[in-house]
């Protein structure tokens, strides 16, 4: 396999048609080396249109999905990132280029572990890893200029949003099958939020997300 001329293709035949045309994101995608964070199994097929698998059961985002929300989150340099769903630990690099620090977190320690020695072992130093419940933010270490949740949420936390900075942008996969929206939520001031609807999608829900209250009769 021709890796960059796969590379070239991913980017031009599924990125760029996808409304992705920061030069700066398209660009990172150079830098930031897919198949790097693709399980060794599965390398052959890092620049493909499809969820790649991962282990514990759980995939990469396709690769137009994880470069839209790149792009429509637009993170500077001097911002705080928390990413929820660790994954692989690509999407942490992707935003870790871009901002000052990164903390993603993933409630399977199997993957925490994986994406750790994949950010360390291409050079990621502003980015950590934790392992933990992340369906509800992570507080600790809040406010954050940026949110990024890397799975689904039938229902957005309240708690989530208050994680937020005045004027910090959280992206979420909202929603229940068989349609997800993709929003983007910026904080106005203590109490507004405005919402974007970006694309329609699905994206397994975290585990353990908030649930839309059940009607009883």
């Amino acid at each position: 396999m021709n890796i960059e001329q796969a590379r070239f293709n991913m980017i031009e035949q599924q990125i760029r048609p996808w409304d992705v045309l920061d030069q700066d994101v398209l660009n990172l995608l150079s830098v930031v080396k897919r198949e790097n964070y693709v399980p060794a199994a599965y390398r052959e097929i890092a620049f493909a249109d499809l969820e790649v698998p991962l282990p514990a059961g759980e995939h990469m985002l396709f690769p137009r999905v994880e470069a839209r929300i790149l792009q429509e989150l637009a993170v500077k340099k001097h911002e705080t990132v928390l990413e929820i769903g660790a994954g692989s630990g690509y999407m942490a690099a992707l935003l870790a280029h871009r901002a000052r620090h990164v903390l993603t977190v993933d409630i399977k320690p199997e993957l925490a572990e994986l994406a750790k020695r994949n950010l360390a072992e291409n050079g990621v130093t502003n980015a950590e890893v934790a392992t933990g419940d992340g369906a509800r933010g992570w507080p600790a270490s809040a406010p954050y200029d940026v949110i990024c949740v890397s799975g689904g949420l039938p229902v957005l936390p309240q708690e989530m949003l208050e994680q937020l900075k005045i004027g910090g942008r959280l992206a979420a996969f909202v929603g229940t099958a068989p349609v997800m929206k993709a929003q983007i939520i910026t904080r106005v001031d203590e109490k507004q939020f405005r919402v974007a609807d970006v694309f329609e999608t699905y994206i397994e829900p975290l585990i353990n997300a908030v649930q839309p209250p059940r009607f009883k009769f």
